[in-house]
C-alpha cells in the first residue's frame, strides 16, 4: 500500500526515509559514502544489543502537521506521518529485513499461509497473547470486520485503498476465534500485503461501520495494540507522547517514552541542533554540512521507498483535462535537470525516476519513461490549438496557464521553479501555490483543488497492492488517484496484474500497465528518496532504515 506524505522530509524512520535537496551545485564529492547502494541492499540504525542500551529515555522526533485521522485506513488518515507514528502501536503481519525479504511477525500472528489456490485462501493464525489495549483478544472478527470495510462494497466507507479486499468473496472463523480463513473470488497477487507494510490490522469497533470508520479516530486513536500506546496529546501545542502498553505480552520496550512534535519543515535541523529532538531527515546540501558539524550528530542512510512526483488533475473542466495536453507538458519537463540540482551533493551520480510502480534497485524496474523532450512538446501543443502569443499560449481566448500546488517547503519550491522554467520555454504559465501542512490532503488536494500537485509517495514492498488505489479510474471510489485520470484500458490492465499469481508475469504486465500510465499523462515521477537522516549519535538501533522494519522494543540510547 502507498501512503502519502506532504513534506520531503521524513524523520520517522517508520517509514521509507523521505527526499532530500541541496541547491544546484554540480558537485556530487560530498555524497555521503554508500549513497549510490541500491534500494534492498543495505540499512543504517547503529545496531546494537538490548544489553548495550540503558532502560528508559524519550525519543523525540518531529512531524510537519496533527494527524487529520488517526484512522490510516481511511482517505483522510492515509498519510505517512500518521502510519510512522502509530507503527510502535497497531498490528502487521509481516516484518521485513533490509533486502525487504518477508518474515511472520510472530508478536501478532503464528502463521500466515497461502492454503489454497482454487479458490485462493489464506489462512492467519493470531498469536494467543495478541491482545488490544483494553485487554480484549485480537480476533478473526477483527480481520473480518475490516475485510469488509475495505471491499469497496459500501461506498459510505471512505476508504484509501480496497488492498484487494474488493476480490474477497468471504472471511470464516478458523479452528478457533484465533484464526480467519480469507477465501478470494478473484486472484489477488498482493495477499502478503492486506495486513502488512503501511496497513495495519485495526479492531473491529473502527471498521464495523462506515460512521466509526470515517470518524471515530480523527480527534484521536482508541485501541491500540503494540510495545507502546498513546499515553497524551495536546493539539493546541502540538505534541503526542507514547507510553509503553502495560497490557503488551512481547519484549519490554528500552524507551520509556516516545515524543512527537509538530515542527515547520524549516525548524526541525535547528531543534535537533538545540537538543530538542533526535533524527531528522536532511533537507538541502547546506542542512548536511549543518548536521556533520553538529557535536554528537551522525549522518545515517539507506535508500528508502519513498519518491516525490507531480500529479495531474485531469477531472473535467480542469486546464489539464485533455490526456494529449498533459503528455506534451509532461515531456518538456527536465527531470534529470531537477533531480541534479535537488540531489547533487547528497546522492553520487542521481537520476530521474522513470517508472511509477517499480523504484530503483527493486526487481522489476525498468525506464518505460516518455523521455524529456521540448520540441516535440511545443510541437504537440502547436497541433493541439494552442498556439503562442507573446510569452504564453493561447487556444481560444484562454491562456495555457495552470496552477502547481504544494507544501510550503523550500525544496518543492525549488523543483517548482525549475519546472516554471521548463514551461516557460514552450509557452506554459506555472503558478506556485504553497499551503500549509494542516489540511494539505483533505482541504485541498482530495478536492482536487490544484492543476498540478507536489507530494512523496511512500510504499511498502508490495507495490501490486496500490494499483487500483492510485492507477484505477473509478469515479465513484477516489482512493488515491486525486487526479481523477484513468481509462477503461488501464483498468484492465490494472485487473490483469493484480489477478497474476506468477511473481514474472505480474512483473511483465506491471510494467506494460507503467507504460499506459506515462502515456495517460497521469503523473509524473521525479526523483527517489536520498535516505540521509541526521541521528543523534547515541540513538541505537535507529535512522535510515531502508526496507526493514524497525522493533520499537529494541531502540533506545547506548548506556
Amino acid at each position: 500500500m502507498r501512503i502519502r506524505s506532504l513534506t520531503t522530509r521524513l524523520a520517522i524512520a517508520a517509514v521509507a526515509i523521505g527526499l532530500v535537496a541541496s541547491g544546484c551545485s554540480s558537485n556530487d564529492e560530498d555524497a555521503p559514502p554508500g549513497s549510490s547502494a541500491s534500494l534492498g541492499t543495505t540499512n543504517d540504525i547503529n545496531p546494537r544489543d538490548v544489553g548495550d542500551l540503558r532502560d528508559g529515555g524519550n525519543l523525540r522526533l518531529a512531524i510537519s502537521a496533527f494527524p487529520a485521522n488517526w484512522n490510516t485506513l481511511s482517505n483522510d488518515g492515509n498519510d505517512a506521518e500518521i502510519g510512522g507514528i502509530e507503527r510502535p502501536m497497531m498490528p502487521r503481519s509481516f516484518t521485513t529485513d533490509a533486502a525487504g525479504q518477508l518474515s511472520i511477525n510472530t508478536d501478532y500472528f503464528t502463521d500466515v499461509q497461502l492454503t489454497n489456490t482454487s479458490p485462493q485462501q489464506v489462512t492467519y493464525t493470531i498469536n494467543p497473547k495478541a491482545v488490544w489495549s483494553d485487554g480484549t483478544p485480537i480476533t478473526w472478527a477483527d480481520i473480518q470486520s475490516q475485510a469488509h470495510a475495505l471491499s469497496g462494497a459500501d461506498k459510505a466507507f471512505l476508504i484509501a485503498n480496497n488492498i484487494g479486499f474488493d476480490r474477497v468473496e468471504k472471511v470464516e472463523r478458523g479452528v478457533d476465534d484465533r484464526q480467519a480463513i480469507i477465501t478470494f473470488k478473484q486472484h489477488f497477487a498482493e495477499w502478503r500485503g492486506q495486513f502488512a507494510g503501511n496497513t495495519f490490522l485495526f479492531p473491529k469497533s473502527v471498521t464495523a461501520t462506515a460512521d466509526a470508520f470515517n470518524k471515530s479516530l480523527v480527534d484521536g486513536i482508541t485501541l491500540t495494540a503494540g510495545p507502546f500506546l498513546v499515553q497524551s496529546t495536546d493539539r493546541a501545542q502540538g505534541r503526542i507522547v507514547l507510553g509503553r502498553n502495560p497490557t503488551w505480552w512481547g519484549a519490554t520496550p528500552k524507551l520509556d517514552t516516545i515524543t512527537y512534535s509538530v515542527l515547520d519543515s524549516s525548524a526541525q535541523l535547528l531543534a535537533l541542533k538545540n537538543n530538542e529532538i533526535d533524527a531528522v531527515g536532511i533537507g538541502t546540501r547546506d542542512d548536511l554540512k549543518a548536521a556533520k558539524d553538529t557535536p554528537g550528530i551522525g549522518i545515517r542512510r539507506a535508500p528508502g521507498n519513498a519518491w516525490n512526483h507531480l500529479t495531474f488533475n485531469g477531472a473535467p473542466g480542469s486546464p489539464l483535462a485533455d490526456p494529449k495536453l498533459r503528455v506534451a507538458v509532461s515531456k518538456a519537463i527536465d527531470r534529470q535537470g531537477i533531480v541534479t540540482a535537488i540531489q547533487n551533493g547528497l546522492v553520487e551520480n542521481p537520476k530521474p525516476l522513470n517508472n511509477h510502480i517499480y523504484i530503483q534497485g527493486q526487481v522489476g524496474y525498468q525506464d518505460n519513461s516518455l523521455g524529456f523532450d521540448p520540441a516535440a512538446a511545443a510541437k504537440e501543443l502547436d497541433d493541439l490549438g494552442w498556439k503562442l502569443n507573446g510569452d504564453v499560449r493561447e487556444k481560444d481566448g484562454r491562456k495555457l496557464e495552470i496552477r502547481d500546488v504544494m507544501y510550503q517547503e523550500d525544496t518543492w519550491v525549488q523543483i517548482a521553479q525549475i519546472i516554471q522554467q521548463n514551461l516557460g520555454a514552450i509557452g506554459v504559465k506555472l503558478n506556485i501555490e504553497t499551503k500549509p501542512g494542516k489540511g494539505y490532503f483533505t482541504d485541498v488536494i482530495q478536492p482536487g483543488n490544484f492543476d498540478v500537485a507536489q507530494w512523496t509517495w511512500v510504499g511498502d514492498p508490495f507495490p501490486l497492492g496500490s494499483l487500483n488505489q492510485i492507477y484505477g479510474y473509478n469515479p465513484n471510489d477516489l482512493q488515491g488517484n486525486y487526479g481523477r485520470i484513468g481509462s477503461p484500458e488501464i483498468n484492465a490492465l490494472i485487473e490483469q496484474t493484480v489477478s497474476e499469481l506468477d511473481p514474472k508475469k505480474a512483473m511483465e504486465l506491471a510494467n506494460q500497465l507503467d507504460r499506459k500510465v506515462f502515456e495517460e499523462g497521469h503523473s509524473l515521477p521525479l526523483m527517489q528518496s536520498a535516505g540521509n537522516v541526521a541521528v543523534r549519535a547515541d540513538l541505537a538501533n535507529y535512522g535510515a532504515a531502508g526496507l526493514a522494519s524497525l522493533d520499537y522494543t529494541k531502540i533506545g540510547f547506548v548506556k
